[in-house]
C-alpha cells in the first residue's frame, strides 16, 4: 500500500518511510505526488492537526493521505509546549531548545513525553487516527549530534542517552512516532485495508 505524507519535513519522512517499509508500504512526499499543500494547524490537539493536514492532502491528491503532528509536553510548564512545539518561539530548532531551556531553568521535575498523533484519510471517506507517546525526561543541556527538534534534551532513563544521541533504528522501535505507527498498522489490519505481513 502506498500513502503520501502530509509533510514537508524531510526527517519526518524518511522515519515514517523507514517505520513502514517493515509493513511492506510506501511512503511518498507531496512533492512526489505532484501538489503541495500547507493547511493551517487550527486544533487545540495533536490528533485533530493531524487530522486537518491528512484531509487537506487527500482532498488535493485523491489517494490515501497521512500526516503525524507530534510535539512535547512537559509537566512542569501544564503541557507546554505541546501542539505549539514547532511554533515555541521564533526561530530554528536550536532557539526553541534554547526558549524551552530557559523556561526549565528552576524547575526540579524535568519529566516530559513526546507525543505523536497518526492519522490518515482514505478517498472512500474512511479515517484512521491513532496516538503514540516516549516518557522522558529533560536534561539541563544539550547532548548528541542526531535527530531533530527537542532530540537534544530529551533524555530516555531506559536506554541511557538523549534522542539525539540514540541510534536511528533504535529510535524507530522506542519513539512515540514508532508506537503511533505500530498502531497506525494494527489499526489498518483490523480494518482489511493491510494485509498482516508474513
Amino acid at each position: 500500500m502506498q500513502f503520501v505524507l502530509a509533510s514537508n519535513n524531510q526527517k519526518k519522512l524518511l522515519e515514517m518511510r523507514q517505520i513502514l517499509a517493515n509493513e511492506g508500504c510506501t511512503v511518498i512526499s507531496m512533492a512526489e505526488a505532484g501538489f503541495h499543500t500547507d493547511p493551517a494547524e487550527t486544533g487545540t490537539t495533536f490528533e485533530e492537526n493531524a487530522r486537518i493536514k491528512a484531509r487537506a492532502a487527500m482532498e488535493a491528491c485523491g489517494q490515501p493521505c497521512i500526516a503525524d503532528d507530534s510535539g512535547l509536553e512537559v509537566d512542569a510548564l501544564g503541557g507546554a509546549p505541546g501542539v505549539y512545539s514547532a511554533r515555541y518561539c521564533p526561530g530554528t530548532d536550536l532557539d526553541r531548545v534554547e526558549y524551552l531551556l530557559h523556561n526549565m531553568e528552576n524547575q526540579e521535575n524535568r519529566a516530559a513525553r513526546f507525543v505523536s498523533a497518526v492519522a490518515c484519510v482514505f478517498p472512500d471517506g474512511g479515517e484512521i487516527v491513532v496516538r503514540g507517546e516516549c516518557r522522558g525526561v529533560l536534561l539541563r543541556e544539550m547532548q548528541g549530534e542526531g535527530g531533530f527538534g527537542y532530540d537534544p534534551v530529551f533524555y530516555v532513563p531506559d536506554e541511557g542517552c538523549t534522542f539525539a544521541e540514540m541510534p536511528q533504528a533504535r529510535k524507530n522501535q522506542i519513539s512515540h512516532r514508532a508506537a503511533a505507527m505500530t498502531a497506525f498498522c494494527a489499526a489498518l489490519r483490523r480494518s482489511g485495508r493491510l494485509e498482516a505481513q508474513v
